[in-house]
């Protein structure tokens, strides 16, 4: 007798291969058989005829750790409404562990309001611990901040490392790779990353080469420097041998649009060659991001405080001004999202409130990040939707949101957060597979299950098999679709009728219930060396 029996579907298995109707029997957390399974019993029976039966979707680039969501929200409501039943966490350099000293939490201040924040874990080992305790609905894995092991060591410091140093951060690495990381990540757009030699990420890759791991990069720049910046990503894998994802690949800017056919160009020569690069894309054309990015690189240097130092002085703010003029950047696409100042900023783009207060954008730039002391998130309406579109289609690509999982009640707070925490995966199926038919269903679910796992070395998950973990999604092909929107986010997705996780059903008739029976993933393989 199952606990559970799936009847009647369409079972696309998350590898690729043509979809078929089948019944898949769950019992103990884990897939006991599929086929056709008639005359079997079960505690419990779906009918999922004319539904579509598919793996639960993995999220590689998930930011509920760092956004602090896993902990004031940890149901994550907006994930589970998307069919996802697994997240990574610690992407774009950084990461909540390992942490040097507790200090180091303030990697994450540009994103989230740390003031009232108390920790009690170091390793990544005591923060995967207690991640366990909060009982999150999902799967959690975490990567390890580049940034977070940097600042570790140099605090708000720029400028190169030691051989010493970098050694310490070897060491650092390899104990959190021994405590259950999956990988490495880097955001090397970042103050506190951007000065970091290609020597020192190399050094840091050849570790997690070394424990089977994955490297994620938030490469050096994605408007004209995207090139240089993809170059550099595939020589470090070259070199090391070490499994490559490109995070959220995108040309920022209508002048650099042109640039996404050719870093697409040089992955795929790299793929040719042996090395193994994938990359992920979000389904949108608005990307979300700090503030203070907008600045010249040098303004940021030493950190925030710093910073802001240097924006109080007139004759440097004059400085910082006619640089950015230079720049000629569109800064009317740029909509204030999450601000700790006044909310009816929230929703207003810069070019508004500079009008509104007869400033040039750039003062008013200004002035917005020293009136928040550099805390500000915007959304920027800069992407081609043509790439975008190629992106996804792209056959070594895989679905992310890049985003966080929230409740429609975070609405109240009046931050304008993205669309993508709330529809990336059904909006890849309602728009590019059901409306413009340029994935199939099977292409594009192994994008977001089989392909993931896969990559990122999640075991026994991804593909409906016997002997599997039972993440199972089951939705309505002619119904599933995204609701969000820029104006107004706080919309679940609609046409996922039942989440499974671990064998246990979180979403019930499009009802979420209130199982939360989420798994802590490990990375359980040992050194491939001595080391």
């Amino acid at each position: 007798m199952y606990d559970i029996l799936i009847k009647n579907g369409m079972v696309v298995d998350g590898s690729g291969q043509p979809m078929y109707r089948g019944d898949v029997g769950i019992k103990d957390g884990v897939i006991k058989e599929i086929g056709s399974l008639p005359g079997e019993h079960a505690g419990r029976i779906i009918d999922a005829e004319g539904k579509i039966v598919a793996p639960g979707f993995i999220d590689v680039n998930n930011h509920s750790d760092t956004y602090w969501r896993i902990f004031i929200d940890p149901v994550l409501e907006s994930l589970l409404y998307q069919g996802v039943t697994t997240i990574i966490g610690g992407n774009c350099g950084s990461s909540l562990a390992p942490l040097a000293n507790k200090d180091i939490i303030k990697s994450i201040q540009k994103w989230v309001d740390i003031s009232g924040i108390n920790l009690n874990w170091l390793t990544v080992g005591e923060f995967l611990n207690e991640v366990e305790k909060k009982k999150l609905p999902v799967n959690f894995a975490t990567l390890v901040g580049h940034s977070t092991l940097r600042r570790g060591l140099v605090q708000d410091e720029v400028r190169d490392l030691e051989s010493s140093e970098i050694d310490a951060m070897e060491k650092m690495l390899k104990n959190a790779m021994k405590d259950g990381a999956i990988g490495f990540s880097t955001g090397l757009v970042y103050t506190h990353a951007k000065h970091a030699s290609q020597d020192e990420i190399m050094r840091l890759a050849e570790v997690v080469k070394k424990y089977d791991g994955v490297y994620t990069t938030h490469v050096r720049g994605e408007s004209g420097e995207l090139i240089d910046a993809v170059e550099e990503a595939v020589n470090i894998a070259q070199k090391t041998g070490v499994r490559l994802q490109i995070s959220h690949l995108k040309a920022m800017g209508e002048r650099h649009w042109h640039l996404m056919e050719e870093a697409v160009n040089l992955i795929e020569t790299a793929r040719m060659s042996g090395i193994d690069i994938n990359f992920d894309v979000y389904p949108y054309t608005a990307t979300g991001s700090v503030l203070y990015i907008l600045l010249p690189d040098w303004v940021a240097e030493g950190g925030k405080k710093l910073m802001l130092q240097r924006l109080k002085n007139p004759e440097i703010r004059q400085r910082v001004i006619n640089e950015m003029k230079k720049d000629a950047f569109d800064y009317s696409k740029i909509v204030i999202s999450i601000s700790p100042l006044n909310k009816t900023l929230s929703k207003k783009s810069i070019a508004e409130i500079a009008k509104s207060q007869g400033k040039d954008i750039e003062e008013a730039i200004i002035d917005i990040l020293i009136a928040s002391e550099g805390r500000v998130v915007t959304m920027m309406e800069v992407l081609s939707s043509k790439n975008v579109e190629n992106a996804i289609q792209n056959p070594f690509s895989i679905i992310s949101s890049n985003g966080s999982g929230y409740s429609t009640e975070h609405k109240k707070t009046g931050e304008l957060v993205h669309p993508r925490n709330f529809g990336s995966f059904p909006r890849v199926l309602s728009k590019y597979v059901r409306g413009k038919g340029i994935l199939s269903w099977e292409e594009a679910i192994r994008k977001m299950s089989g392909l993931p796992a896969e990559k990122f070395g999640i075991k026994k998950r991804g593909i409906l098999k016997t002997d599997n973990f039972a993440d199972v999604v089951i939705f309505d092909k002619e119904k599933i679709q995204d609701v969000s929107t820029t104006e107004n986010p706080y919309q679940y997705s609609k046409g996922i009728d039942w989440v499974i996780i671990n064998g246990k059903v979180v979403v019930d008739e499009s009802a979420l219930t209130e199982a939360r029976p989420g798994m802590v993933l490990r990375r359980e393989a040992r050194s491939i060396f001595e080391f």
